[in-house]
């Protein structure tokens, strides 16, 4: 999950020992009142909230398109006739993560929390201390933001 927040794989060793410092911190000061998943899905996200951030102090933005594109040439296994067809996909997964990126980070989270750790309005609300309609609000205005920026990648690509 942090690897999906936060974008990137770097640190994530680092973030991960963060995350469960401070379950172990906060603890002793747990009620009870939400599910303990919850509680440390909070935690997950003011980690990589924290590390947005962090990056943005630093002014360390991901690696530009360009660079994935020539890295990933050399990390094919095995090269196959259909190997334009999957950097082409790669390129866009590598677009899309950038567009997500650009998203707020209650956006962003939102878009991770349900669509790719599968969790429900409610326990992202939980989670993100939100009602339900700012979850489904936030959901909604992140994926208008990513198709419409996806359908402009389709549209310059023509």
């Amino acid at each position: 999950m942090l690897v999906r927040l936060t974008g990137t794989r770097e640190h994530v060793d680092d973030l991960a020992q963060e995350v469960f410092l401070r379950l172990h911190r906060a603890l002793p000061g747990f009620r009870g009142d939400a599910l303990l998943t919850t509680y440390l899905h909070r935690i997950v996200v003011n980690v990589a909230q924290d590390e947005w951030k962090r990056r943005k102090r630093e002014d360390q933005r991901s690696t530009s398109i360009s660079d994935d594109v020539s890295g990933w040439e050399n990390r094919l296994q095995h090269p196959a006739p259909n190997a334009e067809q999957q950097m082409a996909t790669r390129e866009l997964q590598a677009r899309v993560e950038e567009e997500l990126n650009k998203l707020s980070a209650v956006e962003r989270s939102v878009l991770v929390l349900y669509h790719q750790e599968e969790r429900s309005y409610q326990q992202i609300a939980e989670s993100l201390q939100l009602p339900i309609g700012t979850v489904r609000t936030h959901l909604h205005r992140g994926r208008n933001k990513l198709k419409a920026a996806v359908e402009g990648m389709k549209g310059g690509a023509r």
